[in-house]
């Protein structure tokens, strides 16, 4: 008997041990294919500081702002649940959410939200441009922005990335973020620049705990990567996928395909001060020589993406709903060419005055389809007799090429949800004259510049709506940009993800609302 005894604690022992082990090892084997998922996508990352990569640590829901922003583009409350302006305009109040507590432990409270504002606005970003006279933190849960000037766009700009509220011990000594200490329900976890952060769950969270464990982002630079890491399963999610790639991958039995238009456009920037770009009829013929039918219908495989403003219906304030459809008229734009003094050449390229109608087009190969895009132009304004050189670079190039005079054309996608009242990208683009580096180039347009100046202090919302139709217009005649297409986000999803959902402001991936198939 006290030998079986012996034999039977001696098992119950080895039990209780082994489930020791196993637990300990389950605590500690961290993301697995079983707990954690993936989401590709195009940008590279090198920081973690907000005004530079904070828009993927919004996405992968480590990081709040006091506003947010419905798939309509309605502002919603966020870690501010409520605010409001007093009958002048300058002053605004913003009542801080109670219960939220930091991934460090510390409760957020408004002396928190204004340290990060502070810190923001030493920062590139939207909010240097908010005319901002003072901030007080009137209780532990009231902020208040007092501004030199009324400024409608204000609750617009907290929503913005760059805004994110995190732990003032965030922050070293010099102001930059070291260790992003947010209040999302995720966490971070690894960072690995340039391709890959993992996060996993904050159940501190205030709002929705999140199911899933781990959530991963994997940078995929080229669109053939991302279609491979679709299919292959490297990646649950696949953001950004070339649309030829679509027809393949729709015929993958682990694979939805989901396209979902967005408040962004694919235009061309042109220099409006070259001497072949600096009359409106020049830049009407480039227009008029776009089949923009045949991109979106055989590049894009989106029938009736056709642009013929820079700004989707979507944004309905900043759309005009009365501008004819966008139709290609070669005739007509060699007729304008003509009238200009240009003249086909032995090669049939036009010339003037010794001069060759040669211009380089520069894009960039983060948003894949515009390398193809490209090329289509490039085709279809040799018909009307100009040359153009597409090279593919990085992004930089544009911003940069605007500010030394050396751009000529771009091909760019650009985002008029990047602020969710796209009055701050017109504030940005046409707000001044000469424009800006993802807008107008060496344009001069007093009255946009003017309209738009007022638009940010105009409360009445019938005049908001009749000067913000009229930059519409303006912008259609004159086209310091020429609209190509309005854009649709393809996103590969695999039948393992449950629950997904696509933001159309593109701020939020939603990881805490999915769930992984067993």
């Amino acid at each position: 008997m006290k030998t079986q005894r012996f034999l039977v604690k001696s098992c119950l022992a080895l039990l209780v041990s082994g489930a020791v082990l196993v637990s300990a090892h389950t605590f500690a084997q961290g993301p697995t294919k079983a707990n954690t998922l993936s989401i590709g996508g195009p940008f590279e990352f090198t920081s973690q500081e907000p005004s530079q990569q904070g828009y993927l640590f919004t996405r992968m829901q480590v990081a709040e702002t006091l506003v947010d922003v419905a798939p309509d583009g309605r502002l919603l409350p966020g870690l501010a649940e409520s605010w409001e302006v007093d009958t002048s305009g300058l002053i605004w109040q913003f009542k801080v959410r109670d219960g939220v507590v930091f991934h460090d432990g510390q409760s957020l409270d408004a002396s928190a939200v204004l340290n990060s504002i502070e810190q923001a606005l030493k920062k590139h970003g939207p909010l240097s441009q908010v005319p901002i006279a003072s901030l007080s933190a009137l209780s532990d849960q009231t902020l208040q922005i007092t501004l030199e000037q009324p400024y409608n766009l204000l609750p617009a700009v907290l929503a913005h990335y760059s805004t994110m509220i995190i732990s003032p011990k965030a922050y070293n000594s010099e102001g930059h973020v070291d260790q992003l200490l947010a209040t999302g329900p995720y966490q971070i976890d690894t960072v690995q620049p340039p391709h890959k952060v993992v996060v996993k769950r904050f159940d501190g969270y205030w709002g929705q705990v999140a199911s899933i464990e781990y959530a991963e982002y994997l940078t995929g630079h080229r669109g053939e990567s991302r279609s491979l890491q679709a299919r292959s399963g490297q990646a649950d999610i696949t953001l950004t996928l070339d649309p030829a790639s679509m027809n393949s991958l729709n015929r993958e039995r682990h694979l939805t395909l989901h396209s979902d238009l967005i408040p962004r456009s694919i235009l061309i920037k042109l220099n409006s001060g070259h001497p072949f770009l600096d009359h409106i009829d020049a830049r009407q013929a480039l227009s008029l020589a776009l089949d923009r039918t045949g991109i979106a219908n055989a590049i894009l495989r989106v029938p009736g993406s056709e642009a013929n403003q820079l700004v989707p219906s979507s944004l309905a304030a900043w759309h005009r709903q009365d501008l004819p459809p966008a139709a290609r008229d070669l005739q007509r734009a060699k007729a304008l060419l003509t009238e200009l003094g240009w003249q086909a050449g032995a090669d049939g390229v036009l010339v003037r005055e010794g001069e060759r109608f040669s211009l380089k087009l520069i894009t960039y190969a983060d948003r894949p389809e515009l390398t193809t895009v490209a090329t289509a132009i490039q085709a279809q304004l040799a018909e009307l007799g100009v040359e153009v050189k597409v090279e593919v670079t990085n992004s930089s190039a544009i911003p940069s090429g605007h500010q030394d005079g050396s751009l000529e054309m771009a091909l760019i996608a650009r985002n008029y949800g990047f602020i969710a009242d796209p009055l701050g990208v017109m504030i940005a683009d046409f707000g001044q004259l000469g424009g800006g580096d993802w807008g107008a180039m060496n344009w001069q347009n007093p009255e946009v510049v003017e309209l738009i100046t007022s638009l940010k202090v105009e409360q009445d919302t019938d005049a908001y709506l009749q000067k913000s139709q009229r930059v519409a217009e303006v912008l259609a005649q004159e086209l310091p940009l020429i609209p190509v297409t309005f854009y649709t986000q393809q996103t590969a999803v695999n039948t393992r993800v449950k629950h997904f959902r696509f933001d159309p402001f593109e701020r939020n991936y939603y990881v805490n609302e999915m769930e992984l198939s067993k």
